[in-house]
This record gives structure tokens, sequence and C-alpha cells, in this order.
């Protein structure tokens, strides 16, 4: 009687909050046009695999702004430019607040991070910290020198490991994410560590037990409890960047040069300890491994994947640094600007596999309109990234690779079309740092050495979509050093 009783009282608070959601849905005649759907479910089967090209087919059949129900979850959906723009200009403080969830809480230290707080003082404090400390023009400047020290560092793996007689196969996904591993943890503790792959994947905001809280009750599949021990892992990591840092301030009264992130972040602890506690110091640098590292490996993997089946493309992002950066010379971060092609193959990498399809969700904080239909508060929006950006009536031939449609791009296209790194408020603050990033990586390892496919067949462009869009199959491709450039090699 017990069993069925404590059964009974989360299938009773489910209906209810079913109910009250339905009630409040009422109020709102004016609300998207919302698919048929099934009972507690919502739509959710509709979006079992390959949610991007699920929705993108949604929005094909019944239009661009779609009112969804995810379990218990209201979803607003948006497709296309015009609506992208109004959700993020006229609405922008209203969608700036991202939704709750049991990740936020567990894995985001209960909401306090960058990129899961809610919009207001703490987060803008947050932004602005960080903005200052790692992403402003004079902090990019600066960290220049790493983001140069780490590729050579590499690029004499490479080389030391190569063969200029013959090919030589590498696994370019882990090397990849190596070099922006390392990039990250020069920046943040002044040195580099073991890749800690298994535990800095970028963070799931939403997941089932969100759209259908009973799985919670029940414990399905243990994602809680594994969420709980991902966490401790994590934490243990982080305080020790955190004490191994405040040694190194107690070990030295001065510190030469500018400081780590670590360093800076526990200056602040000093004069104001009571708000920057250890734990809202590791949620400063979590985003930093979390949204820093696999999205620009990934972007990188995904455009040397692109530029191995098209060797043309490849021959003109190498013809166009062999015109630039003098003979016996490496790529610097000072060449990236005089490489407009090279950042073109990046743009148009970015249009054809963003990272993540679906941006990261936003959160209604009052009731609003969207292209002429309420929105209620409460309401997570969906951007289909993905979708607008292959859209056939804004890109001529969306799905081809061409490089060439980036030309004369300074920055943004008129209708919100393009928009790989978010937009508004809470667009992503490293996209400055990861377009230099992948523009020096992978110009030094094309002008390094020559690149081709493993065999005769194209290289496989199948999408694994989890939290982000990356391959199925780890790039393997063929290198050997440029016989042009092997007298400076030998010299790193």
């Amino acid at each position: 009687m017990e069993i069925f009783i404590s059964l009974c009282w989360p299938v009773l608070i489910l209906l209810i909050f079913l109910i009250l959601k339905h009630l409040n849905t009422r109020k709102h005649r004016n609300l998207p046009p919302n698919p048929p759907s099934l009972p507690i479910l919502g739509h959710l089967h509709l979006v079992k695999t390959a949610p991007h090209r699920a929705l993108q087919a949604l929005s094909n059949k019944y239009g661009p702004i779609l009112y969804l129900r995810f379990g218990c979850l209201p979803i607003l959906l948006v497709s296309s430019p015009s609506a992208a723009e109004e959700c993020f200009s006229k609405n922008d403080v209203i969608f700036a607040n991202r939704p709750e969830s049991i990740a936020n809480k567990i894995l985001g230290y209960n909401c306090t991070t960058i990129g899961f707080s809610p919009y207001g003082n703490h987060w803008r404090n947050l932004r602005r910290l960080t903005t200052i400390q790692v992403f402003s023009s004079a902090s990019l400047q600066y960290s220049a020198a790493t983001r140069g020290e780490e590729t050579r560092f590499l690029v004499r793996k490479l080389f030391q490991g190569s063969d200029p007689t013959a090919w030589k196969k590498v696994n370019l996904n882990a090397l990849f994410f190596e070099l922006v591993y390392n990039v990250v943890m020069v920046m943040v503790a002044g040195k580099r560590g073991s890749v800690m792959t298994n535990i800095f994947g970028p963070m799931k905001m939403l997941d089932i037990c969100d759209y259908i809280p009973l799985l919670r009750w029940v414990g399905f599949k243990g994602m809680e409890r594994n969420m709980v021990n991902l966490q401790k892992i994590r934490d243990v990591f982080l305080q020790r960047l955190i004490d191994e840092g405040r040694k190194q301030i107690g070990d030295s009264s001065s510190v030469e040069g500018k400081k780590t992130f670590v360093q800076a972040l526990l200056s602040l602890q000093q004069a104001e300890p009571e708000y920057y506690t250890d734990e809202i110091l590791k949620g400063l640098i979590l985003p930093m491994f979390t949204a820093g590292t696999h999205t620009t490996a990934i972007t990188m993997e995904w455009a040397m994947s692109l530029l191995l089946n098209h060797p043309n493309e490849l021959g003109k992002v190498r013809e166009e640094i062999d015109s630039i950066v003098a003979p016996g010379k490496l790529l610097d971060d000072s060449d990236l600007q005089k490489l407009p092609y090279l950042r073109c193959v990046i743009n148009e990498t970015l249009r054809l596999y963003p990272v993540g399809p679906l941006l990261v969700p936003h959160l209604s904080s009052k009731d609003c309109t969207v292209g002429g239909f309420d929105v209620p508060a409460g309401t997570t929006l969906l951007v289909n990234a993905w979708a607008i950006q292959r859209d056939p009536k804004l890109w001529e031939e969306p799905g081809a690779f061409k490089p060439e449609r980036f030309r004369g791009f300074d920055g943004g296209y008129d209708g919100f079309k393009f928009l790989p790194f978010g937009i508004g408020r809470r667009a992503c603050p490293g996209s400055g740092m990861a377009m230099r990033l992948m523009g020096l990586a992978l110009g030094t390892f094309i002008q390094c050495f020559e690149w081709k496919r493993e065999g005769h067949n194209l290289v496989d462009l199948d999408e694994f979509t989890g939290i982000t869009l990356s391959k199925v199959k780890p790039l393997e491709a063929l290198y050997r050093p440029r016989s042009s450039v092997t007298s400076l090699l030998s010299q790193l």
C-alpha cells in the first residue's frame, strides 16, 4: 500500500502541473501553430533522432514559428531569420533567461555560472568579468602568444613523428582537442595538463527528466546520479586548479606579466571574499572547458573534413598563406586578418555544421509576441540555426561547400541568416577567440603539411547529434611535411 501511495503522488503532481499549464495556455488565444501531439509526451516522439533535422521538417510543414510541447515544457521553435531577429531584438531582454533544469542546478553550481545563471546583476557581473579577463581585444592580443606556442607545439609533435618520404596517418579529432584543451589550460592555470576528454564535454541544458518530471522520481537511467558523480569529478579538478593558483600567489609576493585566469579570480576573491567564493570561481572557470574546447575542436574537424573532400579549396587556402607569409616564417596571429579565404572556409564550415544546431535554449521571462503570435511567459525558445543556415530561400545551393559566398563578409548578415555563435545578450562571448584559434591552427597545419584522404573515398560527413553536432566517425587523414618548410620545421 505504501509503494502504491508513493507512486501515486508523482502522477498526481504531474497531472496537476499539466492541467495548470493547459489553463495557462488557454489564456493565449493566438498561439503559434501547434502540430498534433501525444498526451504526456507532447511532440517529443517527433524529435527522437537528429532533432535539428526533425524540427526543420516540422517547420517546413507548419511554418517557421511553432508552439510545441516537450513533455510538460512549452517550446517556441523559430526557424526563420525574421522571427529570430524579433526574438533577439524587440524581445531580447525577455528571452535573456535560461530554462531551469536538473543539469543547470547540478552541473552549473546551482545555476550560478555564466551560461546557466538567470539574467540579472549576477550574470552581468560574470559577463563583464569574463570579457575583461579573457575575451576583450587586449586580452585576445595578449593570449595570442599562448595560441601560437601551443600550435607550434603540436606542429613540432607532428613533424617529429613524420617521414618526409611517406604519408602518415593522424587522428585529427584527438589532435584538435589536445590543442584547444592545452590553450585553455595555459590561459587558466599557466600550464598544460592531461587531456580530460571524458569530463568536459558541452553541458546538456535540458533532458528527458526535465520534460517528464515523473522520470526523475523513478531515477530514469540513473541520469541524476550520473550528473552528481560527474560534478564531483569536475569539482575536484577545478578546486585543484584554484588551490594551486592560491599556492603560487602565496609562494611569490609578485607575479611577473599578466596573471592567469585563476590568479586574476583569486585577486578578486581577496577583495570581495563574500561574493567571490570558491564555488563562484569554479563556475567562472568551468565554461572555459565545457563551452570552449569541444566546440572549437569539432569545428576544426569539420573544416578539415570539408577541405579534404574539396582539394581545390584546400589548395586555395595554401596559396593564400604562401602569398602572405614570408618564406622561412610560420603563420602567426597578426597574419590572420590578411587571409580572407581562410576566414571564408571557417565561416562556411560554421554555416554547414554549426556545433550547436539549435543554439543554447532561452526562456521567456514574461508574455510577449513573436511574428504576431502570443508567446506565454515561461516558454523555452529554440532557434534552429542549422535550418536557417541551410534554407534554400536564403542561400544558393545551401548544401554545397562554397567558401566564396562569404567574400566581403564583415561579421554579420542582414536578417539574422548566419548565427553559429548565437546572437543577442547571451551570444557566445568566446567567438572572437574561437575564430582566431581556428584560423591559426588550420592555417599553420596547412602551411606546414600536405594533407590527403585515406583511400579513394570521400571523408564521411555523417553527423552524430548529441549535445553538439559532431562527426560520427572521427577524422583520420594522411599527412607529410611540405618540402618548402622542412628546414623551418626542423628548427622548432
